[in-house]
């Protein structure tokens, strides 16, 4: 069965496979160029059966190894020739069972939310220091050169963000939903003089959030709280969430949209930052969805828009990052390759590969599935931004006119 479907899909790179019992066989022609062995004949049918879960559990038991090339080049092999003619008919089906059954993959109250964040997101802080900017940003940057270091792409995210947030006058209340560290907060509070809300279900993160506020003197402008949006009350001018809607499940999104509403003044403004797919509603892959991020799923623009339409919000803008996660993956999956020692001596080799085929995957979805990162601008009324972008133009190009010095300070 593996045999057939390598024969049939390979058709861009070579793939090289060395069997259980020493036969090896050769599909494709060209770069890149990857062989790896299977060690046991278990794992063959495994791989028949559901690829998109066991190729990620047999390289992490070192089931399947890689005698030639790394993780990152079989990705690239498997998952472009997969793209490029379309899922197999098995595999396709599975997949369309998996979206039928999101449901339950997505489930996600209050009471699992947390348990869910804890997952990812309460590992060692060593762990994120070793392939994260010095702020710690966790999501996409933004690459207003291709040559721009990670750094400089992380501090260009949120001064876009910013931009988009219209904080034309100081003293604005903004709410951050996913705060994560904290970096985006203190900037907010140390720029443009807002005073701030941050939250967070991961208990690290909001340790360390604190942390970094009182060492910066910030403290009495960027606060942090461990609570879900949903017990939030209040109201703020502004709301920016950043990589944290892909944790909030299809079935909620009437319910945080309708708690957006609430919690933004009349006259507010609110930046949703986030992964989305661009073929349509469809499912989390099953390997993901049972070791990195439970729960979570990536949207379709129009799963999320007619929502936002529903709640009587209104989207006043959006934009579509296509290769900045791609690139953003590519510059951490260095460093952390860099650092692997250090990971091994946190947690084990096979977390190690488990974050490599994490890292890996993640970057090939952006170059090969339709991944890419949706930032929606919503408001309530018609007038509560200007009447053109001029003021993102106009934020830019201030940022572009301080000394390298600032922008190394900021971020």
């Amino acid at each position: 069965m593996l045999h057939f479907l390598l024969r049939r899909y390979i058709r861009q790179g070579r793939l090289t496979v060395r069997y259980p019992g020493g036969a090896t066989k050769v599909y494709g022609q060209g770069m890149p160029d990857v062989a790896i062995a299977i060690r046991d004949r278990p794992a063959l049918l495994q791989l028949g059966l559901d690829p998109d879960l066991k190729l990620g559990e047999l390289y992490m038991d070192g089931r399947m190894t890689i005698e030639r090339g790394d993780i990152v080049g079989l990705l690239d092999l498997l998952m472009g020739n997969v793209a490029r003619q379309g899922a197999s008919g098995g595999l396709h089906a599975l997949r369309f069972i998996r979206k039928l059954l999101r449901g339950f993959s997505q489930w996600n109250p209050a009471s699992a939310a947390r348990a869910h964040a804890a997952h990812h997101y309460d590992l060692s802080g060593r762990l994120y220091d070793q392939f994260l900017d010095a702020s710690r940003q966790y999501s996409c940057a933004y690459f207003e050169h291709r040559n721009d270091t990670l750094e400089a792409a992380q501090t260009g995210k949120k001064r876009h963000i910013i931009a988009k947030l219209n904080l034309d006058r100081p003293g604005l209340s903004v709410l951050d939903i996913g705060c994560g560290w904290g970096g985006l907060a203190m900037d907010l509070a140390r720029e443009c003089q807002a005073a701030v809300l941050g939250v967070t279900l991961s208990t690290e993160q909001h340790r360390a959030a604190e942390q970094s506020a009182y060492r910066a003197g910030l403290a009495d402008r960027a606060r942090f709280a461990l609570k879900d949006y949903r017990m939030l009350e209040g109201r703020f001018d502004r709301i920016v969430s950043v990589g944290m809607f892909e944790h909030v499940g299809v079935r909620y999104y009437p319910e945080f949209f309708s708690k957006i509403r609430e919690l933004l003044a009349d006259d507010g403004v609110m930046l949703l930052h986030t992964i989305g797919r661009t073929d349509g509603p469809g499912a989390t892959n099953a390997w993901v969805q049972k070791y990195i991020f439970p729960g979570g799923y990536a949207p379709a623009l129009s799963e999320i828009v007619s929502v936002i339409e529903q709640a009587g919000l209104m989207v006043t803008d959006v934009e579509v990052l296509r290769l900045h996660y791609a690139m953003t993956l590519a510059e951490w999956r260095k460093r952390f390759q860099a650092h692997r020692a250090a990971v091994a001596a946190l947690y084990d080799e096979r977390f190690c590969r488990m974050w490599e085929f994490y890292l890996a995957g993640a970057e090939m979805s952006f170059r090969h599935e339709g991944q890419v990162v949706y930032q929606i601008q919503i408001a309530k009324r018609v007038d509560a931004l200007p009447l053109t972008r001029d003021y993102m133009m106009a934020h830019a190009a201030a940022d572009a006119r301080e000394p390298p010095d600032a922008v190394r300070a900021v971020a």
